[in-house]
């Protein structure tokens, strides 16, 4: 995928992230924004998924422990069509 699409999604998955917090009235931004080109290059130029296929055997597989961040990937995941 192209910088300027990579940047896009990246815009995309903040402002999600954004109003996710504010809809939900708390949550960490900090902790979500600062991963936001680490999970988009990952789910849109590194990864072998199939939003389609979750349950493909060899896709590749994510663990993010980063628990006060989760809005990064919930919007990164809707971002990727899951």
């Amino acid at each position: 995928m192209e910088l300027e699409e990579l940047e896009k999604r990246a815009k995309k998955i903040r402002f999600d992230i954004v109003r996710m917090l504010c809809k939900a009235g708390s949550g960490h931004p900090g902790g979500s924004l600062s991963a936001v080109e680490l999970m988009t290059a990952l789910y849109f130029d590194q990864l072998k998924h199939n939003p389609k296929k979750p349950d493909w055997e060899d896709r590749d597989r994510v663990i993010f422990s980063k628990g006060h961040a989760c809005p990064v990937l919930y919007a990164s995941l809707a971002e990727s069509g899951y």
